[in-house]
């Protein structure tokens, strides 16, 4: 078997002033943190798709990354290298999972049969290779939106021919997933939008969207998949608009159609920022009403409009990720995936090292402070303090629904104007900065 990465041995961790760009400064896996070691709290996932099959295109110009796996006569054998690559990264990198798309470990075939067995050939070797390395699946999908007959959506395309193939794709997805021993399923709905609503019917396609999604519901519990189902928001790109903008959209989708029960969310760092959120809005969102379920972590340039897709790096936005996750109560059955790509500039094959190794030590520091800001209490005092007048009788009889507009306005004129107190955010954030170091 050939290896990928000679050049690189195992990543270990060497502490904060080692000066050796392929080893962890801060990602300890067996630190504890406040009772979990950091592998168990940040649950890390290697993903299949941008870090091995994206060679670096974009809209102007064709691949530049040096991907020897994908050198071979034919598309079985590229996709076997790819495997054996993948887990050499992983196992060399120290993670314990990998997530992936169909249609990235294995090629579309020349009809529906001949793709399932192209799948179930890749996915027998991905259970061996699990089994040799202790490496596990956190979640697994279908790519159902890169092919044509995709061009028009999937679940919501405007021929039912088409929604016949996504669910095969979804079908034979689950069954590999729940081969493989995944924690989950998520779905994305990339091309369930709209371009333009001139000849969209959007209740249409919404209702048929909650019915495919509860047709593979009872499909799950046909084969006893005991994993999480996830729906990843994103507002745009590639369509004009996707019915899971965001976290919000997804939560009123899954209400509607009576699956908030059965589903929780895949929010991703640059997916909330191109709805025009801050990452910890989407995940806070999700955190509160019971919905957050993994992360894809990434980051965009605040420059660029589109889906940059960057490695994160940035420990202001980790800490307070991490802020609401813990709080929140941890992953479960999610984790953090790196869905996130190589720059054009960056060719070489230590250079997936180099960004997976900075986007995990970014993370650790972010576990870190967040976990200490919690335990000093740092800024409890100030939500209480700026909420605490409903304690009040007035407050909580407002909030127990005691009053009517008649009675708040008697108090209103009786009680005249209101102090209100400073807001203190500048106080704030120098309070959260003094963590970050």
């Amino acid at each position: 078997m050939a290896e990928y990465f000679p050049r690189v041995k195992a990543i270990k961790y060497e502490g904060p002033d080692s000066k050796n760009p392929l080893a962890f400064k801060h990602y300890d896996p067996k630190r504890k943190v406040g009772g979990k070691t950091m592998a168990e709290h940040l649950r890390f996932a290697v993903c299949y798709w941008h870090s091995f099959r994206g060679a670096g295109a974009d809209p102007f110009g064709v691949g530049t990354r040096t991907m020897p796996w994908l050198d071979a006569a034919d598309e079985m054998t590229a996709a076997e290298q790819t495997l054996d690559a993948c887990f050499e990264f992983i196992s060399k990198l120290g993670v314990g999972f990998w997530c992936f798309h169909d249609r990235d470990i294995a090629p579309e075939g020349a009809d529906v049969d001949d793709s399932a067995r192209n799948l179930e050939h890749i996915v027998k070797l991905a259970k061996k290779k699990q089994r040799d390395t202790g490496i596990k699946l956190l979640w697994g999908t279908a790519n159902l939106f890169s092919h044509p007959r995709y061009r028009s959506g999937a679940a919501t395309a405007c021929n039912p021919h088409v929604v016949a193939h996504a669910a095969s794709q979804v079908k034979r997805a689950l069954d590999a997933t729940k081969y493989l021993g995944g924690s989950g399923y998520v779905f994305w709905g990339g091309r369930e939008g709209y371009e333009s609503l001139l000849h969209t019917d959007m209740a249409r396609e919404l209702d048929h969207l909650g019915r495919f999604l509860h047709m593979a519901l009872d499909y799950k519990k046909k084969i006893r998949f005991g994993g999480q189902f996830f729906i990843e928001p994103k507002p745009k790109e590639p369509t004009k608009h996707q019915y899971d903008s965001d976290a919000a959209a997804c939560h009123a989708f899954l209400q509607k159609y009576d699956l908030v029960k059965d589903f929780k969310l895949n929010i991703e760092a640059n997916h909330a920022t191109l709805a025009g959120h801050e990452f910890m809005h989407d995940l806070m969102y999700a955190a509160d009403n019971k919905i957050l379920g993994s992360v894809d972590a990434n980051r965009g340039d605040t420059l660029l409009g589109w889906d940059t897709d960057q490695f994160p790096t940035n420990i202001y936005e980790t800490a307070l990720a991490m802020m609401v996750i813990l709080k929140a109560g941890g992953f479960t059955k999610g984790g953090l995936n790196f869905d996130a790509k190589l720059r054009r500039q960056s060719v070489d094959v230590e250079d997936l090292f180099y960004a997976h190794i900075g986007a995990m030590d970014a993370f650790a520091r972010g576990l870190v402070i967040a976990h200490q800001i919690i335990k000093d209490k740092a800024l409890d005092k100030f939500v209480n303090d700026r909420y605490k007048t409903w304690n009040s009788d007035l407050g909580r009889k407002f909030e127990k629904g005691k009053l009517t507009l008649d009675q708040l306005e008697a108090y209103a004129r009786k009680h005249g104007e209101p102090a209100v107190p400073s807001g203190r955010q500048e106080l704030i954030e120098n309070v959260f900065n003094d963590y970050i170091k």
